[in-house]
């Protein structure tokens, strides 16, 4: 399905050894999701790459007889506008100095769930790709000085899906309300294992 547009990106910290979505202080939020609104400017980009491999042929008796396909290894190259601080270091594995208020880097990245939303091209259908468990990088960090213009760095991350048991062992799943049977709740209960739907979406 072609599609238009970044209508939405939604993350999570899970546990990496339950795989639950973390709430409260442990995680982004009070109920473990945050959707990066246009209060935080939204995102710009997610691109999403690798997510299918190009096979080899095999042959056989002087012909192609099967394609060996290795499994693909997507990863979403991701800029945000206005990322909350403290969120991009505990996506990224930071973990804060109680005593300066420093954040430091620990050599470990915690498990992160992704939901990107986006359109159909006619803006009739909402299209989801889900990614259940994953780890988010920060190469770089780029400033430069303002002269009569501003020089923005926006938050650059790279996020590298991984297996995800509720995905039956792979890094990606696509939704789409297109579909009979797509259930939002259901949705939103397979890629943020764990989440509660609250109270007044019963």
């Amino acid at each position: 399905m072609a599609t238009v547009g970044l209508k939405l990106v939604t993350l999570a910290l899970k546990n990496s050894e339950t795989g639950k979505v973390l709430t409260g202080e442990d995680g982004l939020s009070e109920n473990g999701l945050l959707p990066i609104t246009t209060q935080m400017w939204g995102t710009k980009t997610a691109n999403i790459t690798n997510i299918q491999e190009a096979g080899t042929i095999q042959y056989g008796n002087n012909v192609g007889v099967f394609v060996s396909t290795p499994k693909g290894s997507p990863q979403v190259a991701l800029d945000f506008n206005k990322l909350p601080f403290e969120v991009t270091q505990k996506i990224v594995g930071r973990k804060q100095d109680p005593d300066t208020g420093a954040w430091i880097e620990t050599g470990k990245h915690p498990s992160v769930a992704l939901l990107i939303e986006s359109q159909s091209i006619d803006r009739m259908n909402r299209v989801f790709y889900g990614f259940g468990n994953g780890t988010m990088t920060q190469a770089s960090i780029n400033n430069g000085t303002d002269t009569n213009a501003e020089t923005m760095a926006t938050d650059a991350l790279t996020y590298q899906a991984l297996s995800t048991p509720e995905f039956d062992g792979e890094a990606l799943a696509m939704y789409s309300d297109v579909s009979k049977a797509f259930d939002e709740t259901k949705m939103m209960q397979q890629v943020f294992a764990g989440y509660v739907v609250p109270a007044s979406k019963q």
